[in-house]
């Protein structure tokens, strides 16, 4: 895949339009946004996202453009998790309603611009080592089975958690008050500068969105090895994130298969590393530094319907399971 430096400077600034527009059109001014916002924006987004797979897919070729929707429909999926975990950091610091699109919005920028990083170090590995796959693989699938044996606890007290790495250290750097004062990320109190929790939080986001990375990066390298299509993917991904929040953060509860669905893609993704691995193997010890003939090489049209599957039957289950259980908690009041 020959991307010129031009495109690449082109969708970076139409990222960066992008992220502007949603400052001054939705965030600038503070109000929680209403369902049909969500809606509406969350379906700009996603429509927006699948358009620009159909540019990759003329321009490029459609076997990138395939990449890039397994791509994208993987990062999608695994960004559920993400506001999962932004629920929690949000409702541990209390922020309003109101504020929470600003907060959310710094956070993606955060992510956007950490994930670039791990983008860039992970292609420079790959280019170099090919064995890098072998790691990438073995991660997700220690990754898929902490997943799947892990839970969601709804009761679970997020104030009650402490505070992560990142935001003591910057809790001890800086003078911080526990009181909100608008959407400011620092007021003068006694004469003194001093920030808000705005920043605390935005941070904790920002940082927490690392350890989404580890996962993710590797995820969507297994399913492509083109640098374009693992930042665009990720890029249109996180740009809906704000509007996916408002849109979900109430069904989250019903999902409570969404992490064995997302275990299952991550396992499946690390397998497909391993046998790619196999098959480029330049390891002396394995095979003597031979490839692997007889790793299969699994398609980016199957893993892309294996996606969609497991993604569905996730959801349908999840629902069909909540929906179960509300007809036996009625029936026992009953």
């Amino acid at each position: 895949m020959d991307v010129s430096g031009w495109a690449w400077a082109a969708t970076a600034a139409f990222v960066v339009a992008l992220i502007a527009f949603d400052f001054f059109a939705h965030v600038r001014t503070p109000h929680a946004p209403t369902f049909s916002e969500s809606v509406k924006w969350s379906v700009f987004y996603v429509a927006l996202a699948l358009a620009f797979g159909v540019v990759v897919g003329m321009v490029w070729g459609w076997d990138f453009g395939t990449e890039y929707y397994a791509g994208y429909v993987t990062e999608k999926s695994l960004s559920v998790d993400n506001v999962f975990v932004f629920l929690i950091i949000i409702t541990k610091f209390a922020v309003p309603r109101e504020y929470q699109q600003k907060v959310l919005l710094f956070g993606v920028v955060i992510a956007l611009v950490l994930r670039t990083v791990f983008i860039l170090l992970g292609a420079a590995a790959i280019e170099q080592f090919s064995w890098v796959f072998y790691i990438f693989g073995a991660f997700l699938v220690y990754t898929a089975v902490k997943l799947a044996t892990e839970k969601h606890d709804s009761e679970h007290q997020p104030k009650d958690e402490p505070d992560g790495f990142a935001v003591r250290t910057l809790k001890r750097i800086l003078p911080t008050t526990e009181e909100y004062h608008g959407d400011r990320l620092s007021v003068r109190i006694d004469g003194k500068r001093v920030f808000t929790p705005m920043l605390v939080v935005m941070v904790a986001i920002g940082s927490t969105d690392v350890l989404f990375a580890l996962d993710s990066i590797p995820a969507i390298y297994g399913l492509t090895d083109e640098p374009y299509i693992v930042f665009t993917a990720n890029a249109f991904a996180l740009l809906g994130l704000r509007q996916l929040y408002f849109l979900i953060g109430g069904l989250l509860e019903r999902l409570v298969y969404l992490s064995q669905g997302l275990a299952v893609i991550l396992g499946f993704i690390g397998l497909k590393l391993v046998f790619h691995a196999l098959h480029v193997n330049e390891l002396p010890f394995i095979n003597g530094g031979e490839p692997v003939e007889w790793a299969p090489e699994i398609s980016t049209g199957a893993s892309l319907l294996v996606i969609l599957g497991t993604l569905t039957v996730a959801t349908v289950a999840s629902l069909i399971k909540t929906r179960n259980d509300s007809r036996s908690v009625s029936s026992s009041e009953g």
